[in-house]
């Protein structure tokens, strides 16, 4: 049995030379792997002995040769592929181990040259893996580290399983289509200069080759006669909803996963060490958003903005789950729940509910919020791509637009109730006062409407809006919609600002004595 070795990565690969050679398998090899294998002690023989020919251009050409690719691609079970081979003096090669250059980690440098990223293109290796994963009842090839256990084992117990080199072949085929797709996206994303060595990457490039690895399938989509399955980013941010784990309750469904990430994204968006938050999510809408001391509290806050519609909702927590909050929220049903962490005491309250979903994430440690870079959304034959809307406002963003002016409890409130528009449905009217939402309007063609139903929403869970702050997501196109909300309550208001008709509603604010800041940011949220 025959093995080639030729890798980029090195990571592992002389301890599963070592293992390969005890098991009697015979090592070929090129340039730096097959130094490092003699180095360690292994009789390695070179592919340039087998070939006849040196490595040359640099080690752009080493492995295209008759006798690698005629080794790979030779079926055994085929007469007068073997007779051909023979008669050609090429050997058969059994496993291969490749893993391409670092096309991917070296595009991502900054200031990577043109010449550096064409450099990095691999040739010979995808060349050999399409050829081992072609012929991969023959032939198993390995393109990962972390493949070199499970291979060993089986060869130790006897021999690899047709299964596994499907697998291998399959793995393999996704390697290659991973790394096509990222040299196009780099070479698409790039605008040829002659005088410029560097050229800039276009944040849009003319060929888009998204990839996704799938994580499970549902039991249906959206409704039960749709099929569905879940995927996640190759490289997942840190801290997002796909690098969940499930510890508790049966399987997540279509729309369990959609109002979870809903939830997750907004929680996220407050800083854990400041204050404990609680979101409660239904339909993709935050319909209870709260801050507090502890996580019992800001569930207690959260929860009474909206009870009837935290029936059956989705609840994230951006602190550890202790067994006090967990009593308070086994009260309601609940899909989902969401926590970096749960206490055991906390989890032992939820054993008897298997319906209940318990999700533990990780909050991310750079200071990132886990947030996706770009934001992609399917239509009829095609893609909408953007910048995913990260944007934070600030105190200092703020400005005040009328005579009265906030006071600092206003101002924080306004922060508060801005942050949680950010993640409300458009057209969004968010009502918030010392840190919980009061009244929430989502998703409504009139403005007005939405601020009519936050106001509506309020009354039902017997909630004063009396000195409210309001967050509009756009800015209102006529003084009705402010109308709306002061007769409300409210007595201060964040919106983009941006209507030619600003200045009427900056008249009316001051007109009925209350304060207006604009944010210069809009937040539609469709």
């Amino acid at each position: 049995m025959n093995a080639l070795l030729s890798v980029s990565d090195k990571t592992g690969i002389v301890e599963f030379a070592q293992a390969l050679h005890a098991l009697g398998i015979k090592l070929l090899s090129t340039g730096g792997t097959a130094k490092l294998l003699a180095d360690a002690g292994l009789p390695v023989t070179e592919v340039a002995e087998v070939t006849g020919f040196p490595e040359m251009l640099d080690g752009r050409v080493k492995t295209l040769h008759p006798k690698v690719h005629g080794g790979l691609l030779a079926r055994r079970d085929l007469p007068e592929h073997m007779g051909a081979i023979k008669a050609h003096g090429i050997d058969t090669i059994d496993l291969l181990v490749v893993n391409l250059y670092p096309f991917e980690s070296t595009v991502a440098k900054p200031g990577c040259t043109l010449e550096d990223a064409i450099e990095n293109i691999d040739i010979g290796g995808p060349a050999m893996v399409r050829s081992a994963a072609k012929n991969w009842k023959d032939v198993a090839v390995l393109t990962d580290a972390s493949q070199y256990a499970q291979v060993l084992a089986e060869l130790t117990d006897g021999g690899l399983t047709l299964k596994t080199k499907f697998a291998l072949s399959v793995a393999a085929f996704n390697r290659i289509s991973q790394y096509d797709g990222a040299i196009s996206d780099y070479l698409s994303s790039i605008t040829f200069e002659e005088d410029n060595s560097t050229p800039a990457r276009q944040l849009f490039p003319a060929q888009a080759n998204s990839q996704f690895i799938k994580l499970q399938d549902l039991r249906y989509g959206e409704n039960p006669h749709q099929q569905a399955a879940f995927y996640r980013d190759l490289n997942p941010a840190a801290g997002s909803l796909v690098t969940a784990v499930q510890l508790h309750g049966k399987e997540l469904s279509f729309n369990n996963i959609a109002d979870a990430d809903a939830a997750w994204e907004c929680v996220k968006s407050f800083d854990a060490s400041k204050e404990a938050a609680c979101v409660i999510v239904k339909h993709a809408n935050p319909c209870g958003v709260a801050v507090g001391a502890d996580t019992l509290e800001a569930y207690s806050k959260a929860f009474q903005t909206d009870p009837t519609s935290a029936f059956g909702g989705i609840i994230a927590l951006n602190r550890t789950l202790d067994e006090q909050a967990a009593l308070q929220i086994s009260k309601q049903f609940v899909e989902v729940l969401m926590a970096p962490d749960y206490t055991p005491e906390a989890l032992e309250v939820f054993k008897t509910k298997v319906n209940v979903r318990i999700l533990k994430i990780s909050l991310p440690t750079d200071g990132s919020q886990g947030r996706n870079t770009m934001d992609i959304k399917r239509v009829s034959s095609g893609l909408l791509m953007q910048t995913a809307d990260n944007h934070t406002l600030t105190l200092a963003d703020l400005k005040v637009v009328t005579k009265v002016q906030p006071t600092a409890q206003q101002l924080q409130d306004l922060l508060f109730a801005w942050n949680v528009a950010k993640f409300v449905k458009s057209n969004a009217i968010v009502f918030c006062k010392d840190g919980m939402t009061m009244g929430v309007g989502a998703g409504q063609m009139s403005r007005l409407d939405s601020a009519r139903i936050a106001s509506i929403k309020a009354q039902h869970a017997n909630l004063s809006l009396n000195g409210t702050a309001v967050a509009s997501d756009a800015f209102f196109p006529f003084r009705d919609g402010l109308d709306v909300v002061v007769d409300a309550g409210a007595t201060c208001v964040i919106q983009p600002g941006g209507s030619m008709r600003d200045q009427e509603v900056i008249d009316a604010a001051n007109e009925r004595g209350v304060a207006m800041v604009f944010s210069g940011v809009r937040h539609f949220r469709h």
